[in-house]
């Protein structure tokens, strides 16, 4: 970083989704073929500078081969937003770098905005991973594919803490990639970060491509923390940053787009860049693939992320705690405190305790250990590596779900789903336990939108969805599937459960 001050640094983010290059890619010209022996040098070039050259064409024709498959599944996501703040810089200098194509004006009269940013298929039948503050509180989502077709999509899920989002094109067969593994990138190889910041009836830069090498990992940002602490404090105390830092140039729109490594794996989700312009400085940070997976997984089969929680306060080591605690080396986290029944203070972690490593993963920061606990699921019991005033001994915990961390606020707004004003959420055991499902499990309608034709065939709020067209519903990404199959005009059958076991059939035609 320079030493620019605080107040004039602008952390701005980008509206991008990470692509990802898997195992089903790398078997398709992954590999450059080798560059004609016949290279267009004079027959004097000695024979190590032919050599240099030819490696450096292998480089290029690398970079092309990445480029043209990977460009092909990345996308341009378009939002409409009803109201714009008067201020739109963020807490701590930071600024929004979505690129605002509508007009601007401040007060409550603020008319709407258009917003660009990037996104990428992970799927053929339209689930795209983006950033969450791409499309948070979006009025209509627009994305325009590689081919030039433009189709609406909608919201699967967001998770603040993380800054990742899932929204879905109602489409077939399209170009998709997959996450790869993050854990492998190391510091200093190169790396392809891809956009596409344009849109295409205003701005001829529809797909970008720069290159660079991967600067540092695991930073922090404090920025996701900081965006949520007004809003949601509680989410705050759980927001992940553990970023991939890369010289490649990021710049507004191309947020949300993949960090390609030269083995044509996503790696990465451009998100942010450290800037005194609002512009590329060489700065820009990445949300890593393996992160990314996990949340977009939960986001797809839940709407929400399901949080596992250590239950503990934590704070990087310093110079002075490694002598107090015995350490070898000056990495780790200290715990600090215990939250109210804490599944880590149950299972015999203390006060002072230093974790050096979780599942045999070495621990250096905070940040890294709640990237590595998130990668798990609640229930999952996790081993420890802890220090103990000099010993060394090892402690499972068994985690337990965080209660509304990245979880939306129930009720928010209706968020329609395949045009019949439903908005579902999972029915967990603490809604079960709310409204009197005697079990918890299955598809909860969250809310019904007003003259909507849900509400017209009198399907209620906080009623659970047992089957679609007479197929059983067990998970909300089933539901979701089973209402987009269904055409316009086509009658879907609802059978609906009261929270007393009684139930109804409604009959409802999709507009």
């Amino acid at each position: 970083m320079d030493a620019t001050p605080p107040r004039n640094r602008l952390l701005a983010f980008a509206v991008i989704a990470m692509l990802a290059f898997g195992g089903a890619f790398a078997g398709i010209a992954l590999r450059p073929e080798e560059p004609s022996g016949n290279l267009a040098l004079p027959p004097s070039t000695p024979p190590a500078a032919r050599e240099a050259v030819r490696q450096a064409t292998s480089l290029s024709d690398a970079f092309i081969t990445i480029a043209e498959a990977v460009t092909s599944a990345v996308v341009r996501i378009e939002v409409e937003r009803s109201f714009v703040p008067e201020e739109s810089r963020l807490p701590g200098g930071l600024s929004d770098l979505f690129d605002p194509l509508g007009r601007e004006s401040s007060g409550v009269n603020a008319i709407p905005q258009v917003l660009g940013g990037s996104g990428f298929l992970v799927t053929s039948d339209g689930y795209i991973l983006t950033n969450n503050h791409v499309v948070a509180d979006a009025d209509r989502i627009t994305v325009t594919l590689r081919d030039k077709r433009t189709l609406d999509a909608e919201i699967v899920g967001t998770d603040p803490t993380t800054d990742i989002a899932v929204i879905r094109v109602n489409a077939e067969d399209l170009p998709a990639v997959a996450l790869g593994d993050s854990d492998n990138a190391r510091v200093g190889e190169w790396v392809l970060a891809i956009g596409n910041p344009g849109f295409a009836d205003e701005s001829p830069l529809d797909f970008t491509v720069t290159s660079g090498i991967i600067s540092a990992k695991g930073r922090p940002l404090n920025i996701l923390g900081a965006e949520l602490l007004a809003a949601d404090p509680v989410a705050a105390q759980y927001a992940i940053e553990d970023f991939i830092q890369t010289d490649a140039v990021i710049n507004p729109g191309n947020s949300g787009g993949p960090l390609v490594d030269l083995r044509g794996t996503v790696i990465g989700i451009n998100t942010a860049i450290a800037s005194s312009t609002g512009y590329s400085q060489g700065y820009g940070f990445a949300i890593p693939a393996n992160l990314a997976r996990r949340v977009m997984r939960d986001l797809i089969e839940y709407g929400y992320v399901r949080r596992p929680l250590l239950g503990i306060t934590i704070a990087d080591v310093t110079p002075e705690d490694a002598e107090v605690y015995g350490l070898t080396s000056i990495a780790g986290v200290v715990v600090e405190d215990f939250a109210p029944l804490s599944p880590a203070e149950r299972s015999g972690l203390q006060r002072h305790d230093v974790i050096t490593a979780v599942a045999g993963t070495p621990i250096d920061r905070v940040g890294q250990l709640q990237r590595l606990v998130a990668l798990h699921e609640p229930g999952d019991t996790v081993p420890l590596s802890v220090v103990r005033y000099g010993t060394a001994m090892d402690v499972r915990v068994r985690l337990v779900e965080a209660d509304g961390a990245g979880r939306p606020a129930r009720r928010a707004g209706p968020r329609p789903l395949a045009g019949l004003g439903l908005e579902l959420e999972v029915l967990t055991p603490a809604l079960a336990s709310q409204l009197g499902f005697p079990e918890p499990g299955g598809v909860l309608v969250a809310s019904v939108a007003p003259a909507s034709p849900a509400a017209r065939k009198n399907v209620g709020r906080d009623h659970r969805v047992v089957s679609i067209d007479r197929r059983a519903v067990s998970s909300l990404a089933e539901a979701r599937s089973l209402l987009r199959q269904a055409r316009s005009g086509q009658v879907v059958s609802l059978l609906m459960e009261y929270p007393d076991g009684r139930t109804y059939i409604a009959n409802v035609r999709m507009p």
